[in-house]
């Protein structure tokens, strides 16, 4: 039986996420008939690029509830054709930040891809996306941080390589055991593949069953896909089956007014999440 793993608080590296995906929502505006097609159009590009020369490239400051967060936009982009925004449809639209900071925590980059983004037409419109793709590189501490959490007596590292290996804390010098990682859904398994003991290595026979670790629950419904392991970095991909955002069409002109008068912090309404 596995070990029953404590709550770690992903929570607020993924609260950083939201705020990315609150950014590229300020482009909406309620559908319209298809008749009008190219009169919405270009309102819809011209709003798109003022957003992309006010914010990317720049480090803004946004407060979300009681937290603020400090952040740069690398990206901001999205087809936006006609035909679609005559009928509220973005289709796909990406955001991504890098040196993203609350706190005292920290994320290196991060990136948001929505799908089959449109409007829901009302007072105020809401934004939903379906599903969104989030990834995010998190500090290589994390994976040591879980290891422990399921077994106290082991510690895990990062080799510069990018392999994984684990080590028992109170003789570290003894050797270590290389793992393949691998996330499905809630379920973090480590598969072991070589024993080291000082300068010699043994392969392991792939029938060696692999370790159960369960993972923390991350925030509002992501599913966890894809672990990548990097020396400095674990990059940790999620997804999330429907996201939503209400858009009071008051908070977007004061936006754009703070940013083209060259402020460089805001506040975003509460954004929703759940499903209809």
């Amino acid at each position: 039986m596995s070990p029953k793993v404590p709550r770690l608080h992903w929570d607020d590296p993924f609260r950083a996420l939201d705020v990315l995906s609150s950014l590229w929502s300020s482009t909406g505006l309620p559908s319209v008939s298809a008749g009008a097609a190219q009169a919405v159009a270009m309102p819809y590009r011209t709003l798109f690029t003022t957003l992309q020369q006010l914010l990317v490239g720049k480090e803004v400051t946004v407060r979300i509830g009681d937290q603020d967060v400090a952040l740069t936009v690398t990206e901001l982009d999205s087809a936006l054709e006609p035909q679609g925004l005559a009928v509220g449809q973005l289709d796909e639209v990406r955001v991504a930040a890098c040196d993203i900071r609350w706190d005292q925590q920290r994320l290196q980059h991060a990136v948001a891809v929505l799908r089959n983004v449109h409007i829901r037409p009302g007072m105020p419109p809401l934004v939903v996306a379906a599903p969104v793709k989030l990834s995010s590189v998190l500090p290589a501490k994390i994976f040591d941080d879980v290891v422990r959490q399921a077994v106290p007596q082991l510690r895990g590292e990062l080799c510069e390589d990018g392999t994984a290996r684990l080590r028992w804390v109170h003789q570290p010098r003894w050797g270590g055991l290389e793992v393949d990682v691998d996330v499905v859904g809630t379920t973090m398994w480590l598969r072991p593949r070589t024993l080291i003991t000082g300068q010699r290595r043994w392969t392991l026979p792939p029938r060696i069953l692999a370790y159960r670790v369960p993972l923390p629950a991350l925030p509002q419904g992501l599913l966890a896909t894809e672990v990548s392991l990097a020396p400095d970095s674990v990059q940790l991909s999620a997804l999330l089956p429907e996201w939503r955002m209400e858009l009071p069409l008051r908070h977007l002109e004061d936006l754009i007014t703070r940013l083209s008068q060259g402020a460089r912090s805001f506040t975003w309404p509460s954004l929703l999440r759940g499903f209809d």
